[in-house]
């Protein structure tokens, strides 16, 4: 796999059409048993509500740093209102059809990270909705690369064959997300995604591998699609062609929650093929993706910080890694921020790379769950340490810096300390290394003000960048 492409995951346009619905969550502890009814009473402590459905496909795919547009029927009601709030906070372009019936909404109770019962809101969409949502299709389509269909069957995609032959005509690759036994109505689909229920009920037959292909074969055939990706729980994935079948294990991982994952898959699917990747690099990169989701709760996201840290010690032995594009690095620790992670910063010339920077590093990733770096550019490290430095250009440290498992993000600055940086990130743990006194650190003041840590941690002995040259000077040979 050629972990380049992460970085170019923001060339990619593209648009979701589909179910829009929001997701609703209630959290709370279960400590006795109704004495009305045997079922637990739930103390609700937390709520919270989240973009799901197509709208969970969209977040997603900007997630993965690409461009994303979401077209869809929402309803004249404060759901609705909420859920176009949540698009604007996420930087997803927002085409939404209002009409008189409620938003599609789904309510969640959890006790312990278990879903104790969900509620379901919703009333089928009128044709007159989905007459306006083709016309507005025809005016989007120029301005993305990819369709994605995503059809929960709750009659926003009622007229889905329309749709479809309106991108196909306008030359746009087309995926779907089905939710209708009858998969012919997604003729002219250039790949489907269903899960084994779905490819079952649709008259897949799963007895062995000969026959999920053969079967699945006779499915594209009949209703003139292209190609599919089946995903299979615990057995993994399969992208399955007109003359090939390859599969995809699973990645076993302590599974908190499934919700959402189908979208994670066809959100990552979508990425990698706007961008050209072939069917099972791109499967390949999905099958991370689920894997990851799977261990959180609730419908959520993969970043692509996340799918490098999965594939992390195959691309270290291929030299290879992935580094954050400089322009959304401010933005990838503003989604970790609002994701409830924990964010360290520390900051250095880091010119030689020796023992002691590790053990430093490592020590300050384990205040947090995620470290970033200020790092002093050239002209810095000039101004600070003479003419003779950096031994190593910005560009080298940062490919050696990001390369290590304990770093997150990098980070340049030119100024000679890393102030105005902290005042952008508001860190809540700043470290630092050797005898600093914290009143001495710069930063650390706006830290502690707006309730974050101050970390001093100890360098290793006689490992210094410094005493690494000497040494080097003293023994050319």
């Amino acid at each position: 796999m050629d972990i380049s492409v992460f970085n170019r995951f923001n060339h990619a346009r593209i648009l979701v059409v589909g179910d829009i619905m929001l997701d609703h969550y209630m959290l709370g502890d279960a400590q006795r048993i109704s004495p009305e009814a045997p079922v637990p009473i739930i103390k609700v402590n937390h709520q919270d509500s989240k973009l799901g459905g197509a709208a969970n496909v969209a977040r997603n795919i900007r997630y993965l740093d690409a461009h994303v547009g979401l077209l869809g029927v929402i309803g004249n009601d404060d759901n609705g209102t909420r859920v176009t709030q949540q698009l604007a906070e996420e930087g997803i372009a927002a085409h939404l059809i209002p009409c008189n019936k409620p938003t599609i909404t789904k309510l969640r109770v959890i006790s312990r990270n278990q879903q104790v019962v969900r509620l379901d809101f919703e009333t089928p969409f009128e044709h007159s909705d989905t007459k306006t949502l083709q016309q507005q299709l025809e005016t989007l389509l120029p301005h993305y690369d990819l369709v994605v269909f995503s059809d929960y069957n709750k009659g926003t995609l009622q007229h889905v064959s329309q749709l479809i032959a309106c991108a196909k005509k306008a030359g746009k690759t087309v995926l779907i997300d089905p939710k209708q036994l009858d998969f012919s109505l997604y003729s002219g689909a250039d790949l489907i995604t269903p899960n084994l229920s779905e490819f079952l009920l649709a008259g897949g037959d799963n007895a062995n591998e000969y026959t999920i292909a053969s079967s699945a074969r006779a499915l594209l055939k009949q209703c003139n699609i292209d190609r599919m990706l089946l995903t299979r729980s615990e057995q993994g994935m399969s992208v399955i062609t007109p003359n090939d079948k390859t599969d995809f294990p699973a990645k076993v991982r302590e599974v908190s929650d499934v919700t959402g994952a189908g979208d994670t898959v066809i959100a990552t699917m979508a990425v990698m093929l706007a961008l050209g990747q072939s069917d099972e690099t791109a499967a390949e990169v999905a099958n991370l993706a689920a894997g990851i989701v799977v261990t959180k709760l609730g419908a959520e996201v993969v970043t692509p910080e996340e799918l490098a840290g999965a594939v992390n010690e195959q691309l270290l032995h291929q030299g290879q890694h992935y580094q954050c594009p400089e322009d959304q690095v401010l933005r990838h620790i503003a989604l970790a921020r609002r994701a409830g992670e924990k964010l360290v910063f520390t900051n250095g010339c880091f010119d030689i790379l020796h023992a002691g920077h590790i053990s430093y590093l490592e020590k300050a990733k384990s205040l947090g769950q995620r470290l970033i770096i200020g790092l002093n550019s050239d002209a810095s490290i000039r101004r600070l340490k003479g003419p003779s430095r950096p031994i190593n250009t910005l560009e080298h440290r940062m490919t050696l810096l990001t390369a290590l498992k304990a770093v997150d993000w990098v980070i340049p600055f030119n100024e000679d300390t890393p102030l105005n940086l902290i005042h952008a990130i508001k860190p809540d743990v700043l470290v630092k290394g050797g005898d600093y006194r914290i009143e001495t650190i710069v930063g650390a003041d706006e830290v502690l003000q707006h309730g974050g840590d101050v970390t001093i941690i100890d360098f290793i002995n006689d490992c210094s960048t410094t005493k690494t040259i000497e040494k080097i000077r003293n023994n050319p040979s």
